[in-house]
């Protein structure tokens, strides 16, 4: 599916000096990614008689599914809890990226919603009028360059936390005296050739678990270089309990709901353990890593983190194909730092030289704070480090706006489902009581007097690099259930649907 211009707005060459009318919507759904093709989903079908549009910069669908395109991009969550409830998923667990931009396009053709999508349609700026009850867009068209306004009731913010551009990658010394190639997978060029290339692949994340087995049987050789090691576990990229309900020909949309809860239990239970034993379970993860290598391999050094599970995030291996490349003497891993680049390849704090035609940085990403959009609340440009988080979806000062942000330690998906579930109700019980706008506020007096305010995630709960480089632009958090994102799927997909709308932390008119 590609970009539809026949249904764009209306375009000028900057704001509306012609007069042309500005289109309204009763809500402006911002990403076309798997949050934002979700929330018109749940729009759609909650509201069929309320206007809405999805405005995606890119030129298609898919947001982290079209953007990423290095080999071997694979979902690092089973498709069971990554896919939407309201559609089955009948593939592999582990899906490419290809594979999930066909199920999207599957939902978008199934519930007709490309004609509500405007591709190329950037969102420059946010402005909220009190007196108006309404948001007014500053939006950008990707393949005029033209710029207009679009009104907005209610904004639901769905483009993701990076930024697509570009990846992180930290400044070396001497990169620019190397003479080979450096890439970053989020800017993998197309075409990229590695036959017969010594390759450095340096991070230790999902990324790099992904792309070394990919590439190779390419390459000449390629080598991970990490600092510290992450924890990996793996197993065949199949569901024992999705096969066996099709052998019985079960309906797909029961193999779907019961193939989903049982994943769903078992990762809570891994969950669990990870707070409650973790030298347990850190000890069956690296126990299990050492049987899928080669005797005499040093998991202590090169498969032993030094931080309990899921401090960060679990790396899946489908069938253990990064031990596979590791068994079979085409990849190889060095953890150690680097001192330097040099013009053949990477000089290590250990003195060691890894020689190199092509370097890549797995290094992660760029922390995106809504979008890196301008908003503005009745003339005044909101910073949102100085905003405390409404159970991590809204923020104080900030009327008649959501954010999807997914859990850390489940599929995003699970969460884009559960805050479409609060929008719909909310967007639902101000129509029910008459009003226009939604603001959190942090009650002055009685459950939140003398809340103390902290940073948006607890380093000690979680603490990847990109959010740890970044936490500063982020909402801030309180030390009470209404004021954080708690993270844990299991409670909040009870406690989010009992949400009193009416106790004192929304503010409505």
């Amino acid at each position: 599916m590609q970009a539809d211009t026949a249904g764009a707005m209306p375009q000028t060459a900057e704001g509306n000096p012609g007069g042309v009318e500005v289109e309204s919507f009763d809500v402006v759904i911002v990403g076309a990614g798997i949050s934002g093709i979700g929330a018109a989903y749940h729009m759609q079908s909650s509201f069929p008689g309320k206007t809405f549009v999805v405005l995606e910069n890119l030129e298609s669908f898919g947001g982290t599914w079209l953007v990423h395109r290095y080999p071997g991009v694979r979902s690092d969550s089973d498709l069971y809890t990554f896919g939407y409830r309201f559609k089955p998923w009948v593939g592999p667990p582990i899906a490419t990226a290809a594979e999930i931009r066909s199920y999207l396009g599957e939902v978008i053709e199934e519930n007709r919603l490309d004609a509500h999508i405007r591709y190329q349609h950037r969102v420059l700026g946010a402005s909220w009028s009190s007196s108006d009850k309404a948001w007014t867009l500053r939006v950008q068209r990707g393949d005029t360059g033209g710029t207009f306004e679009v009104k907005a009731g209610f904004l639901w913010m769905c483009q993701g936390y990076y930024r697509h551009a570009e990846g992180y990658t930290p400044d070396w010394p001497g990169m620019g005296d190397f003479e080979g190639t450096i890439v970053h997978p989020q800017t993998w060029p197309e075409g990229f050739d590695l036959t017969g290339k010594q390759v450095v692949v340096i991070g230790s994340g999902a990324t790099a678990a992904t792309l070394v087995p990919a590439i190779a049987d390419e390459c000449a050789h390629v080598t991970i270089l990490q600092r510290s090691p992450t924890y990996f576990y793996s197993g065949p990229n199949r569901n024992e309990t999705a096969d066996m309900l099709r052998e019985l020909d079960i309906p797909e949309e029961w193999v779907h709901e019961i193939a989903r809860r049982k994943i769903l239990h078992d990762q809570h239970a891994i969950t669990q353990l990870s707070f409650e034993n973790p030298e347990f379970l850190a000890a069956e993860l690296i126990n299990s890593v050492r049987a899928q290598l080669p005797e005499g391999f040093d998991v202590e050094r090169h498969f032993t983190p030094r931080y309990r599970p899921w401090r960060q995030r679990l790396a899946y291996l489908p069938d253990g194909d990064l031990f596979k490349a590791v068994s079979a003497g085409k990849a190889s891993v060095v953890t150690d730092e680097i001192e330097t680049f040099t013009p053949k390849g990477i000089r290590l704090a250990s003195g060691d030289e890894l020689f190199a035609d092509v370097i890549v940085t797995a290094t992660g990403f760029n922390l995106s704070v809504l979008g890196d959009i301008d908003f503005i609340v009745d003339g005044q440009p909101v910073d949102f480090a100085r905003t405390v988080t409404y159970r991590g979806m809204m923020f104080t000062g900030v009327p008649n706006m959501v954010w999807v942000f997914g859990y850390f330690r489940a599929s995003w998906t699970l969460r884009a489902d559960l805050v479409a579930d609060f929008v719909c109700r909310l967007i639902s019980h101000m129509d029910d009581t008459g009003v226009r706008s939604v603001v959190p506020r942090v009650r002055s007096e009685g459950a939140d007097k003398g809340m103390q305010i902290l940073e948006w995630i607890d380093p000690e709960n979680f603490n990847p690099g990109y959010m740890m480089r970044s936490v500063h632009l982020m909402p801030r958090r309180g030390d009470k259930p209404e004021w954080q994102h708690s993270q844990d799927y299991w409670s909040e997909k009870d406690l989010l649907a009992k949400v009193d709308l009416d106790d004192g932390c929304l503010i409505y008119e």
